[in-house]
């Protein structure tokens, strides 16, 4: 072999390496002004919805009277969580949501992909792809999944995070066989950063998963603004909480930043609001939304 045929062959091996190291997905290409609509993530009324002290169908008329376009509705609210609900609930649900002029813009399930035991792992996947298909059955377009508690003791990070990702490519496999979006909500667990978030997203190579961007679970950094930007192009759909994190430490969501970032973005869907803790959620979450509504008109 002469000189000039090694060098080719060399440099066409290094193009196969690189290609091969290309895994995970892609950013999101966004070339339109941004559009978004303001939903509601029904966890902001976990506690009357747990109590029975409110009826689905009676958050969904609250929503509507509020204005939102969208509600998110949580696995656990559904009579059977964590098994899968009847076909007359699902569209009971689907049906209701209609009728008051409201998109179903998202379901979720708790699972743990950080488990050691590749056994009950299965049953998280199955989980998943369980309600994915009472997700397509409810016409919502994207089901929420965790990554998972922390790390197993005898365990590497790098471990968790292979297996971690082969689950997740299963999980949105199937989810394009239904029509549904996997999103994996960053949730201060293991996925604390943006660099945690991206480390796991490069896992999937799929374009039916993508990131569930909760703005109030950056804690650790003196700026989550940044990291969300950082993240922002993987998003297909968000958690808008009213309270972000600096350096562990509690403050007031700075909306007109958030705003900016979506514009910025050229992020087009649903933006889930989220109120937690003390005091009437109604209330809560009609006063967020007009914030909310403000930032981003």
């Amino acid at each position: 072999m002469n000189r000039v045929n090694f060098i080719i062959l060399l440099v066409v091996a290094l193009v196969l390496v690189q290609a091969g190291k290309a895994i995970g997905i892609d950013k999101i290409k966004r070339t339109e002004t941004s559009k978004v609509k303001i939903g509601l993530n029904c966890y902001s009324f976990n506690q009357p919805l747990m109590a029975k002290t409110m009826t689905v169908e009676e958050m969904f008329r609250i929503s509507a009277s509020i204005g939102f376009e969208a509600a998110d509705l949580t696995g656990y609210y559904f009579s059977t969580y964590p098994a899968v609900p009847s076909d007359e609930e699902i569209y009971r649900y689907k049906k209701c949501a209609f009728q008051l002029g409201l998109d179903i813009s998202g379901t979720g399930v708790r699972n743990d992909f950080t488990l050691a035991d590749p056994e009950k792992r299965k049953l998280e996947v199955q989980l998943i792809k369980d309600w994915i298909i009472v997700a397509a059955k409810l016409g919502a377009p994207v089901i929420r999944v965790f990554a998972g508690k922390g790390i197993p003791e005898g365990f590497t990070r790098k471990q968790v995070v292979e297996w971690m990702g082969k689950d997740l490519q299963e999980c949105a496999d199937f989810g394009e066989k239904h029509g549904v979006m996997v999103g994996i909500q960053n949730h201060n667990d293991f996925l604390k950063t943006a660099d945690d978030v991206e480390e796991i997203l490069q896992q999937v190579k799929s374009d039916w998963f993508g990131l569930i961007l909760d703005i109030g679970s950056f804690r650790t950094t003196n700026n989550p603004y940044k990291e969300i930007e950082q993240v922002v192009p993987y998003a297909i759909n968000w958690q808008i909480k009213e309270t972000v994190f600096i350096n562990n430490v509690e403050t007031k969501t700075d909306l007109k930043k958030i705003a900016a970032i979506l514009k910025n973005s050229g992020y087009r869907g649903y933006i889930p609001i989220e109120t937690l803790g003390a005091g009437d959620p109604k209330e809560k979450v009609t006063r967020f939304y007009g914030e909310v509504k403000e930032a981003v008109r």
